[in-house]
């Protein structure tokens, strides 16, 4: 059974970081691209951050540009949101995905968890 579990949200002052945790079960975690999206209330899923599966390259949203940082570890199936010098508008729902391209439309989804920053 495929399983994406997040942690490490919620409730942050402006300014101050997170790190998000996404653990991977039930599929060969080291073969799959894994993205980080984000849902603001009413909005589509955005794209925050993705990673290849070797971890050899990475891309971002121009919005977390410099602040932050996707990883993942394939020995533990997890791959981290490192969120430093966070804003206000960087609180939604966050959401882990896997797929053996970084389609969207494809693959599997963690659950999503809630990052807030506000003082």
């Amino acid at each position: 059974q495929v399983q994406l579990v997040e942690s490490g949200g919620g409730l942050v002052q402006p300014g101050g970081s997170l790190r998000l945790s996404c653990a991977a079960s039930g599929f060969t975690f080291s073969l799959y691209v894994m993205t980080w999206y984000r849902q603001f209330p009413g909005k589509e899923r955005e794209l925050v951050a993705r990673i290849t599966n070797t971890g050899g390259s990475t891309n971002y949203a121009d919005s977390v540009k410099g602040r932050f940082t996707i990883s993942r570890d394939n020995a533990r199936n997890t791959v981290y949101l490192q969120m430093n010098s966070l804003k206000p508008e960087d609180t939604a729902v966050y959401y882990c995905h896997a797929d053996l391209l970084g389609n969207w439309r494809r693959g599997y989804w963690g659950q999503g968890i809630q990052v807030t920053v506000s003082l």
